[in-house]
C-alpha cells in the first residue's frame, strides 16, 4: 500500500469506519478467547502510537520490529514515519490477528509466532539486527524467566544505537511483575524514560529504553 492509498483511505469515512470496526471485531474477539495473549481491554489510541513510533528512524534504510501488533493499532503510526527502502516486521501469536494484519496492513512483514523465538522467528525472516523495537506484548503477565529470555534476545538483535519501547497500562506497572520488569529495563539498557499518554482510557506508560547494555555491564 502506498502513502497516497493510505491517505486515500483516511479521507473516506465509509472505509476509515469499517477499518476500524474490523481492527475492534477481531481485537475483542481474540481477547476474549485468549486475555493474557491480548493483555489489554481495547486497542491503544492515536495518541499512544504516535509517541510508541517517535523511536523510529526517518532516514537510511532501517529495520523496525513490532512485538505483538495486534490489529495494528499502533503499525500505522510506524510506518508513516518510515522511509522507502525501510522494513516494518511484525511478530504476532494470534492467528486471527494475523490474517487481519496481512489483509489490512500489506506493508508489513507479518511474522506468526512466539516472541519467546524471538532470535530463530528473525533468522527466518533474514534479519540480523534491528533499529528499532516496538512491543505492545502484556510484559507485567509473562513470568520472571520469560521476561529476561525474550529481553536478551532484542536486546541481542538490536543495534549498539538502537532504540526499544514497550507500552503497558499505568496501573500495571505497580504490579510487583510490572515493577521487576521496569528494574530489569533499567539492568538492560543505559536510558530508560517513561513518560504517560493520558488521552488513553486507561492511561499508557512509554519505557523508552536506548543504548542496549553489554552482557558483561547487564
Amino acid at each position: 500500500m502506498t502513502t497516497d492509498s493510505i491517505a486515500g483511505e483516511h479521507r473516506s469515512p465509509l472505509l476509515r469506519r469499517a477499518r476500524h470496526l474490523s481492527e475492534y471485531r477481531t481485537f475483542f474477539s481474540t481477547a476474549l478467547r485468549h486475555p493474557k495473549m491480548v493483555g489489554a481491554a481495547t486497542p491503544t489510541s492515536t495518541a499512544v502510537a504516535s509517541t510508541a513510533a517517535q523511536v523510529v528512524p526517518t532516514t537510511g534504510q532501517p529495520v523496525v520490529l513490532e512485538l505483538g501488533p495486534g490489529t495494528g493499532s499502533m503499525s500505522e503510526g510506524i510506518h508513516r514515519r518510515l522511509p522507502t527502502g525501510a522494513r516494518h516486521v511484525g511478530v504476532e501469536l494470534g492467528a486471527e490477528m494475523v490474517e487481519h494484519l496481512r489483509t489490512h496492513k500489506p506493508w508489513m512483514e507479518v511474522v506468526h509466532g512466539d516472541v519467546r523465538e524471538l532470535r530463530q522467528l528473525l533468522d527466518s525472516s533474514g534479519v540480523e539486527q534491528v533499529d528499532a523495537v516496538i512491543s505492545s506484548i502484556p510484559w507485567s503477565l509473562l513470568t520472571h524467566d520469560d521476561q529476561d529470555a525474550i529481553l536478551g534476545q532484542i536486546t541481542e538483535a538490536l543495534t549498539p544505537d538502537g532504540a526499544f519501547t514497550a507500552v503497558a497500562y499505568l496501573h500495571a506497572e505497580r504490579s510487583s511483575s510490572g515493577k521487576r520488569f521496569r528494574n530489569r529495563l533499567q539492568d538492560t539498557f543505559d536510558e530508560v524514560v517513561s513518560p504517560v499518554t493520558w488521552r488513553n482510557l486507561p492511561p499508557i506508560v512509554h519505557y523508552v529504553c536506548r543504548r542496549p547494555l553489554t552482557a558483561e555491564r547487564a
